[in-house]
């Protein structure tokens, strides 16, 4: 009975590690066919990126805004109304900056593609 358990547990082992080898022989073989460059990936995942951070920013600077007008309309201190108008540029100003570096480096790109500046 104990032979007959271990030559199983060698059919077993023999098994595992075929199956092992033909799942690796095909993830290797698979490569080539869904290959990408290690640049376009990171382009792309550099744009997900910058799009949630779009996306975050402008939910926040909004909100921001919003409490710098608050801030700004319902106080009586000259020291806070000039506090909030202040805040109230820093954050027209951060938002349009964010906003714009997709735009400049859209632009960018294609100047110095492939690492040749060809302007």
């Amino acid at each position: 009975m104990v032979k007959q358990i271990k030559r199983g547990g060698g059919r077993m082992k023999t098994a595992y590690w075929s199956l092992v080898s033909m799942a690796s022989a095909m993830l290797i073989s698979l490569q080539p066919v869904m290959a990408d460059t290690i640049w376009n990936r990171f382009s792309t995942i550099m744009k997900d990126v910058y799009g949630q951070l779009v996306g975050i920013s402008t939910i926040v600077a909004v909100t921001a805004a919003a409490i710098a007008l608050i801030v700004r309309m319902i106080s009586r201190n000259q020291r806070a109304v000039d506090e909030a108008t202040s805040w109230l540029k820093r954050i027209v100003v951060t938002w349009i900056v964010l906003n714009s570096l997709g735009f400049i480096v859209a632009y960018l790109q294609p100047l110095i593609a492939g690492g040749n500046y060809t302007g």
